[in-house]
C-alpha cells in the first residue's frame, strides 16, 4: 500500500509530505485544485519520462518519493533480478529530475532504470484515470480480464514462450525454403566459380611468399654480384686492402700496446670480437650467393601463379589469397546447403509442426479455463451491477475462436451488456451510456482486484457521469474492496456520497502567496470533513441544511 508521498517543486506544488492510510481513502477539492498534479507526480514514479516543463517555475530541481508497504506481496526475485536491496516491509522510489534535463531514478537508494520502475509499479499500484474507461470496449482488456480471473500468468507465460519458439521455427522454414530457392537457381554458376577456384587452389598467405619470390628472381644476377662483392672486400686474402685482412693487422698492432700501455686491451679484444663476426658475416653472405638462382623458367611461373590470382581476387573483389581461400569455403557450404537442403527442410518443418501442437495444446487449455473463467465474471458482475443500482442489467462474455494461433492463443472475447429490460444485449463499444460503463468498469475492477493481489488502486473521479443513490453503491463497492486488509483504495471524488464513504479524507486545495499559487493536500478532521461535505452539497455558501446533511451521509 502507499505510506507515504513527498514531493517537492513540482507543477503548483512547492512541498507536500503526506501519510495515507490502509482501507478506503478519499481525496476531494475544487476542481483545478492539484488532484491531477499529485496523480501526475505519482505516474513518474512509475516509470514515465521526465519532463521539464513539471518543475516548478523557479525552481532548479523536482524530488518525488513515495514509501510502500509491500509486506506478502512476494517482490524479493524482482529485487535480485534488478540487483537492488530488498526490504520485506517497505520499498522508497524515488525521482529526482533538473532543469538542465538531468533526471535519475532510486528504489531503496539503489539507482534503477524507468523499466524497472515500470515493472514494480506495476506490481504496487494501479491509476485508473477517467479515461481508461474506454479500455473495457478493448478486446485486450476484456481477454486481459478472463486471464486475471483464471489465474493464468503462469500458463499464459508458457503459452506465449512456445508461441515464440514456433513463430521463430516457422520463420527458419521460410528462410530455408527461400535459401535453397535462391540456390537452386545459382548452382550452375557457383559450381563454376567453384571449379575455377579449386584449380588454382590459393592458398592463405601465398600471395606474398610468391610476389618475395618473383621479386628475388627478378633482381637474382644483381642481389649474386652485390653479395659476391662484399664477400669479397671482406675476405679476399689475396688483396692486402682487404677488410678482414686489415683488421688482423690492426688488431695484432693493437695487442702489441698492451704490454707498454694496458688501456688499449680492451679494444684490442673488441676488436678481435668484431674480426670474428665480420668472418661469419662473410661467410653467411657467401653462402647466401650461392643460393641465389637466376631461373627464367621459374620466374615465369610465379608471375603466372600471381596474374592468376589477382585476376580471381579481382573478379571475386577479394584484396588476398587468404579471402579467396575463404571464398572458396563459402562456395562449398552454399553448395552443401544445395545438397541437403531438402534435408533440413523436412527437419524444420517437422519442428514447427511439433511446436505448433505443443502451442495449440497450451492454447485449448487457455481456452478452457477462460470459459471457466467467463461464467464466473457474468455471475459476479450481475450481482455488483444489480448492487449499483442497475437491477435488470445481463452482462455475457462471448468467445470466438480465431483460425490462427496468435500471441494471446486462439480466443477472441467480446463482453456484451444491456442495463435495462427488452434491450438487447449489445457489445461494450457500443453502449453509451458513461454512467453505466462506470459502474461495469468499477465491478470488472472489484473482482480482478482480489486475484491480482494489488496494494493500492487509485480511482481519479470514476464516478463521473453518475450520482445520488448510484455514487453511495459505488462509494460502498469500493470500501467493500478494501474489505481485505492488503488492499488499498483511494478515490478522487466530487461526489459527497462518495466522499462521506472513506475511512481518511483528504482535500487538495490551492494557497495564492505574493509569489504565485501552490497546491497543498492535507487530511482532515471529523469536523472538517463535515464542513467539505457541506460545501460539496451546497457549494461556496454553507446551508445549516447542508450541515446537517453532511452528517447525516458520515453517519450512514
Amino acid at each position: 500500500m502507499l505510506k507515504h508521498l513527498y514531493i517537492r517543486n513540482f507543477a503548483l506544488i512547492k512541498e507536500l509530505d503526506i501519510d495515507f492510510q490502509s482501507g478506503f481513502s478519499v481525496i476531494t477539492g475544487e476542481t483545478g485544485a492539484g488532484k491531477s498534479i499529485m496523480l501526475g507526480a505519482i505516474n513518474y514514479l512509475l516509470g514515465q519520462r521526465a519532463d521539464i516543463k513539471s518543475i516548478l517555475p523557479g525552481a532548479d530541481k523536482c524530488t518525488i518519493e513515495a514509501t510502500f508497504g509491500i509486506e506478502g506481496y512476494n517482490l524479493k526475485s524482482l529485487f535480485e533480478e534488478n540487483d537492488t536491496d530488498f526490504d520485506e516491509h517497505e520499498c522508497i522510489i524515488r525521482r529526482e529530475f533538473t532543469t538542465s534535463g538531468k533526471s535519475r531514478a532510486f528504489v531503496n537508494d539503489s539507482p534503477a532504470n524507468l523499466s524497472f520502475l515500470k515493472e514494480l509499479g506495476y506490481q504496487l499500484i494501479d491509476i485508473h484515470s477517467q479515461h481508461q474507461n474506454l479500455l473495457i470496449a478493448k478486446e485486450d482488456f476484456q481477454l486481459h480480464i478472463l486471464d486475471v480471473m483464471a489465474q493464468n500468468n503462469t500458463l499464459l507465460e508458457e503459452y506465449r514462450t512456445c508461441f515464440a519458439t514456433y513463430k521463430q521455427t516457422g520463420q527458419e522454414l521460410q528462410n530455408a525454403k527461400e535459401i535453397l530457392a535462391q540456390s537452386k537457381a545459382e548452382e550452375d554458376y557457383l559450381r563454376f566459380q567453384l571449379e575455377q577456384l579449386e584449380e588454382l587452389n590459393p592458398k592463405a598467405g601465398e600471395d606474398e611468399e610468391l610476389e618475395e619470390e618473383q621479386n628475388e628472381l627478378s633482381h637474382a644476377e644483381e642481389i649474386k654480384s652485390v653479395l659476391y662483392k662484399a664477400d669479397s672486400l671482406f675476405s679476399n686474402d689475396s688483396e692486402p686492402g682487404g677488410i678482414i685482412e686489415l683488421l688482423k693487422h690492426i688488431c695484432q698492432d693493437i695487442q702489441s700496446l698492451t704490454r707498454v700501455y694496458p688501456a688499449v686491451e680492451e679494444y684490442a679484444g673488441r676488436i678481435d670480437s668484431a674480426l670474428i663476426e665480420l668472418k661469419d658475416i662473410s661467410g653467411e653472405l657467401n653462402n647466401l650467393a650461392e643460393k641465389v638462382e637466376y631461373n627464367p623458367a621459374r620466374l615465369e611461373e610465379v608471375s603466372n601463379r600471381l596474374d592468376q590470382l589477382y585476376t580471381l581476387e579481382k573478379k571475386h573483389d577479394v584484396k588476398s589469397a587468404a579471402e579467396l581461400e575463404a571464398f572458396m569455403r563459402e562456395l562449398r557450404q552454399k553448395l552443401d546447403v544445395i545438397s541437403n537442403g531438402e534435408e533440413r527442410i523436412e527437419e524444420l518443418e517437422k519442428a514447427v509442426q511439433e511446436k505448433l501442437e505443443k502451442a495449440t495444446a497450451l492454447a485449448e487449455k487457455l481456452s478452457k479455463s477462460r470459459i471457466k473463467a467467463a461464467r464466473e465474471v457474468e455471475a459476479s458482475i450481475g450481482k455488483m451491477l444489480t448492487q449499483l443500482d442497475i437491477p435488470n442489467n445481463r452482462f455475457e462474455v462471448r468467445i470466438e475462436k480465431s483460425r490462427q494461433l496468435t500471441e494471446n492463443g486462439t480466443d477472441q472475447v467480446t463482453f456484451f451488456f444491456s442495463a435495462n429490460k427488452n434491450v438487447d444485449l449489445r457489445a461494450i463499444s457500443d453502449v453509451a451510456s458513461g454512467g453505466e460503463i462506470a459502474r461495469l468498469m468499477l465491478a470488472l475492477k472489484a473482482i480482478t482486484s482480489k486475484r491480482e493481489n494489488l496494494p493500492t488502486i487509485i480511482f481519479d473521479e470514476i464516478d463521473t457521469g453518475v450520482s445520488g443513490k448510484v455514487a453511495s453503491s459505488m462509494a460502498n463497492l469500493m470500501q467493500e474492496m478494501t474489505a481485505n486488509s492488503k488492499h488499498q483504495v483511494i478515490a478522487i471524488t466530487h461526489l459527497p456520497q462518495i466522499a462521506s464513504y472513506g475511512t481518511t479524507h483528504y482535500r487538495v486545495y490551492k494557497e495564492d502567496t505574493e509569489e504565485q499559487t501552490f497546491s497543498h493536500i492535507r487530511e482532515l478532521t471529523q469536523e472538517e470533513r463535515v464542513t467539505e461535505i457541506a460545501h460539496m452539497l451546497s457549494g461556496n455558501e454553507v446551508s445549516e441544511a447542508a450541515i446537517l446533511n453532511a452528517k447525516q451521509l458520515l453517519k450512514q
